[in-house]
C-alpha cells in the first residue's frame, strides 16, 4: 500500500511539473513580441477615461500589439503592475514584448507641436494628422463650422471660417486628442491672448485679416507697423495692395508665383487684381501682428522691399520704389557672388 501512495504521489507530483512546465512555456511564448523578424509597425491607443488593464490587452491584442491578452495579464500580476490604466495617448510598437508594453501603459504619450504663425488652417491640419493627433478633414469640417464653438469663448466668432483666430503656439497634445479639443485650445489662447486684454481689437475681423498679412510681410518687429502703415495707406488711396501671399492663400498652395499668375488667378484673394483687403484672414498672426494692424506706423510710405539680410527698405513714390528695388537686386547679386 505504501508503495502504491508512493507511486501515485510521483505520478501526482511528475503531472504537476509537466503542466507547470506547459504554462511556463505558454507564459513566456505568449509574453514574446508579436513581429520577432522585423522591426513592427506602431500602434496608437487612446483612452477617454481610466480603463481595467484586462480590457486594455484585449484591445492590443485585437490590434497585434501582445501574442496573448490573457499571458500578459498573469505577467502583470506576478510583476505587480497597476491594474487601472490612466486615460490618455499610449504609444506601441508590435516589436515590443509584453514587459515593455506594460511598462509603455504607465506613461501617456504627449508630443509638443509648433503651430506657426505662417500656417493657414489647411496647412495646420495636415501637420497635426502627420502627427496623429488629429483627422485633417475633421479639423477642416470644424474650421468651416465657427458656431460648434460659440457658446465655448466670449468673443464674436466669424460666420464661415476661424482662419485667423487659430492662435499659434507652442502645443502639448497627445495622439488621438480630436480636432475639437485642439482647436478650442487655440481659441482659449486666442481669448486669452488677444481678446481679454486691455487693448482689444475694435473690428476684430478687419484687424485680423490685416495682422496676417502683416505676418506673412513683416519680416522683424519694427517692420511690423511700418507694413501696417502701408497697407492702410494703400487701402486710403484706393490703390491694390499686391500681395503675393494672398494669392497664395487663394490656391492653398505655397508655390513660386510666375508672371502670368498675377491676373490670371481667378480668386477674391487675388489682391492684384480685386481692391482692398481680402476676404478674411490668411494665417494665424499672433499677438505682435495684431497690436501692429490696431496701430499702424503713422507715414506716407506705400510701397516696401525686403532686402536679403532681413531689412525692408520703404518708398513713398513709384520712382523711389525702382531705385529700392535696383537696391535689392544689387543686394542680391553681391550676396551670390560670396557664395560663389
Amino acid at each position: 500500500m505504501a508503495k502504491r501512495r508512493i507511486a501515485k504521489r510521483w505520478i501526482l507530483l511528475t503531472a504537476l511539473a509537466v503542466v507547470a512546465a506547459a504554462a511556463g512555456i505558454w507564459l513566456v511564448d505568449g509574453t514574446q513580441p508579436v513581429d520577432t523578424k522585423d522591426q513592427g509597425h506602431k500602434v496608437t491607443l487612446r483612452f477617454e477615461t481610466s480603463t481595467r488593464l484586462p480590457a486594455v490587452l484585449t484591445q492590443l491584442q485585437k490590434r497585434g500589439v501582445v501574442r496573448d491578452a490573457l499571458a500578459t495579464r498573469i505577467l502583470s500580476l506576478i510583476e505587480r503592475r497597476p491594474s487601472i490604466v490612466h486615460s490618455g495617448s499610449y504609444a506601441f510598437n508590435t516589436s515590443m514584448s509584453a514587459e515593455q508594453v506594460l511598462r509603455s501603459l504607465r506613461n501617456p504619450v504627449t508630443l509638443l507641436i509648433r503651430l506657426p504663425e505662417t500656417n493657414w488652417a489647411n496647412r495646420t491640419a495636415h501637420l497635426l494628422q502627420n502627427y496623429e493627433v488629429v483627422d485633417a478633414d475633421d479639423y477642416m469640417d470644424l474650421v468651416h463650422n465657427p458656431q460648434t464653438f460659440a457658446n465655448d469663448v466670449s468673443f464674436p466668432l466669424p460666420k464661415d471660417s476661424l482662419e485667423g483666430y487659430l492662435y499659434p503656439k507652442r502645443y502639448s497634445l497627445p495622439p488621438l486628442y480630436g480636432a475639437r479639443r485642439v482647436i478650442l485650445q487655440q481659441l482659449k489662447e486666442f481669448e486669452k491672448n488677444v481678446w481679454n486684454t486691455d487693448d482689444r481689437p475694435k473690428d476684430l475681423a478687419r484687424t485680423l485679416t490685416i495682422a496676417s498679412l502683416v505676418q506673412l510681410e513683416a519680416g522683424t518687429d519694427h517692420d511690423r507697423p511700418m507694413i501696417a502703415g502701408v497697407i492702410e495707406n494703400r487701402i486710403k488711396k484706393k490703390m491694390y495692395l499686391q500681395i503675393d501671399s494672398t494669392i497664395l492663400y487663394g490656391i492653398q498652395k505655397w508655390r513660386r508665383l510666375y508672371f502670368k499668375d498675377y491676373h490670371a488667378i481667378k480668386s477674391p484673394y487675388n489682391t492684384y487684381i480685386n481692391k482692398g483687403l481680402p476676404p478674411g484672414p490668411i494665417c494665424s498672426p499672433d499677438a505682435k501682428d495684431i497690436q501692429a494692424a490696431m496701430h499702424p506706423a503713422k507715414h506716407n510710405y506705400v510701397y516696401y522691399v525686403a532686402l536679403p539680410n532681413g531689412r525692408t527698405i520703404y518708398a513713398a513714390t513709384y520712382k523711389e520704389h525702382l531705385k529700392n528695388i535696383a537696391i535689392r537686386k544689387a543686394a542680391i547679386k553681391a550676396l551670390k557672388g560670396v557664395k560663389s
